[in-house]
């Protein structure tokens, strides 16, 4: 028998979509060692999750609510998660890869002696043991990384696993009352995003523009069909590495992985690095001139077009359309 630790992240005691998912994977991995999952949670609220988080394979939620742990400090989320560990003795740690985790695991691994294998796109089990794949070269290859270490930990990739669907299920809610160390960082100033700066992990509808629109001040057509279905702006490698936008908004291997209801591509060819990004949208929408282009055979509608003519068409289409 052995555990699995999860370290979750909510909003106002609501658990992130990639949170989920993670939940998901782990009562699969859980179940096949004949364990359970734990998950913990930083920040006010968080006991306030247990109910959802266990109607997706969690048995324990120990909440850290202390007034440190409000916004992200590394050296005292790290000295609660280390002490966790030595209390709950789990075999496998896993976080996503958002900022919070690849910080946190990174340096809790240092602590704990533990392997830590990052950004990965699948875990699974070998001989009882965590086996986890990484994608390397800009998504060209793929290598699973096995563990010689008790504890295996890793980061897993935002948008990689379906969220399960949710089962009846009591979570056991306890309160962190370990050590808690006090930060020498303080958050000064916290600032609500722009408008349009929804995660893209966590968006529902993207529009996603590519190199064809040629300069940042023609990406203004790709903001205004996102605003009129208010979707999150999204953009391939080649429009980032061209200056058109910044990596934020980068979706594919090298950038975010989304999971939305739909994604609208415009302009974009279709490289499978970028493809392997939002390979699990649920409706695809393309928008290219040429026919060939290899979008259109993951797409499941296509506007073969120039989209400059298409986008403030789509655009007056929609506003339309939703004001009616």
């Amino acid at each position: 028998m052995a555990n699995i630790l999860i370290v979750g992240e909510h909003e106002a005691g609501k658990p992130k979509k990639y949170t989920l998912e993670l939940c998901g994977k782990g009562a699969e991995l859980a179940g096949q060692l004949n364990g359970h999952v734990s998950l913990l949670l930083f920040g006010k609220g968080a006991s306030s999750a247990a109910d959802v988080l266990a109607s997706y394979g969690v048995s324990k939620v120990i909440a850290a609510e202390q007034d440190v742990f409000a916004s992200y400090t590394s050296e005292a989320m790290t000295t609660a998660l280390v002490h966790i560990i030595t209390q709950e003795t789990p075999q496998v740690v896993l976080a996503s890869a958002s900022s919070l985790g690849k910080d946190l695991l990174a340096r809790t691994a240092a602590r704990v002696g533990a392997g830590l294998a990052t950004d990965c796109v699948d875990l699974s089990l070998e001989k009882e043991k965590l086996r986890a794949r990484r994608a390397l070269f800009a998504g060209k290859v793929q290598a699973d990384v096995l563990f010689s270490s008790e504890i295996q930990m890793a980061t897993s990739r935002p948008n990689t696993y379906p969220t399960p669907a949710p089962k009846p299920g009591k979570a056991e809610v306890v309160s962190y009352q370990g050590n808690v160390e006090s930060s020498r960082t303080k958050v000064e100033e916290m600032k609500v995003a722009e408008k349009g700066m929804v995660d893209l992990t966590e968006a529902d509808r993207i529009v996603s523009g590519g190199r064809s629109l040629a300069s940042t001040e023609n990406f203004k057509l790709i903001r205004d069909l996102a605003d009129s279905i208010h979707a999150t702006v999204g953009a391939s490698r080649a429009a980032v590495d061209a200056g058109y936008i910044s990596h934020d908004h980068q979706v594919g291997q090298t950038g975010k992985t989304v999971n939305p209801s739909l994604y609208i591509a415009c302009g974009i060819s279709g490289a499978i690095q970028h493809l392997a990004g939002m390979r699990t949208s649920k409706v695809v929408v393309a928008i290219n001139k040429d026919p060939e282009a290899p979008i259109f055979s993951k797409a499941d509608y296509g506007i073969v077009g120039d989209l400059f003519e298409v986008l403030p068409a789509l655009t007056e289409e929609f506003k339309r359309l939703l004001h009616e």
